[in-house]
């Protein structure tokens, strides 16, 4: 997808064949697995299965393009000795254009390499991009202490609370100032979950540089730069060979 671009459902174009682009669209929701970098743009045209049109289906096979001249390009997974768990959390805050909904998504790595990630549409509409940042992180503590679990019961010590890095300050006030929470009583109470695990530190939030927010991956289209820099920190590196891998 281009920069900015934002497919909808009522686009004008010629309706296409459903049950191809069903098929198409169905396979590809297996790529993201081993290519987090193409989560977002599955997941936009997957909100199109019921009355797909040419545009929606020009998008799903720039994918498809965009994946057979990368074919080489994979996630470099290698022997990790010092289990620090991090995450990292961000929001298109109404980027979708039908119901003006935010997409979230998260990722964590253990030592640098990337273990969990996920891009999805929130099911509520967000009032502002702080409420859009507070609403995201509702599966983000969960996935952490699910992950910190585990690595306890591989019989590894976790190395201290999960950092999770957020780019919007406001997200990061709202889950430390009750008082700020005057603000945000019209949230559901299962968003405040994360209140919890950040008073009894067993996560810690911080603010991290919006340029070094790897996770716009998972949320918006972006420049080619910023997209091969993003995919670099990802860790996917291009592999010549098997043999390459191997050594």
């Amino acid at each position: 997808m281009n920069i900015n671009e934002k497919l909808c459902r009522d686009d004008g174009a010629e309706i296409a064949n459903a049950t191809y682009f069903r098929s198409l669209v169905g396979g590809l929701n297996y790529l993201p697995h081993t290519r987090p970098y193409i989560a977002f743009f599955v997941g936009i045209i997957s909100r199109f299965m019921h009355n797909p049109s040419k545009l929606h289906l020009g998008a799903a096979k720039r994918i498809l393009r965009y994946i057979a001249e990368t074919s080489e390009r994979g996630i470099w997974c290698s022997k990790v000795t010092n289990f620090t768990l991090n995450g990292l959390t961000d929001s298109d805050y109404a980027g979708n254009i039908d119901d003006r909904k935010s997409t979230f998504n998260f990722l964590f790595d253990l030592e640098s390499e990337i273990i969990s990630w996920r891009s999805k549409k929130q099911e509520v509409v967000a009032l502002s991009t702080s409420e859009a940042e507070y609403i995201a992180p509702t599966s983000v503590p969960c996935q952490a202490v699910w992950l910190k679990r585990l690595v306890v019961d591989f019989n590894q010590k976790p190395a201290g609370a999960t950092e999770i890095f957020c780019d919007n300050r406001s997200f990061i006030v709202m889950t430390k100032k009750p008082s700020f929470h005057s603000r945000t009583k019209h949230i559901n109470i299962r968003y405040h979950y994360i209140q919890n695990l950040v008073s009894t530190r067993e996560i810690t939030l911080k603010s991290c540089d919006t340029n070094e927010q790897a996770a716009d991956i998972f949320t918006k289209s972006l420049s080619q730069a910023k997209h091969e820099f993003f995919k670099g920190q990802l860790g996917v590196c291009i592999f010549e060979s098997r043999e390459s891998v191997e050594k």
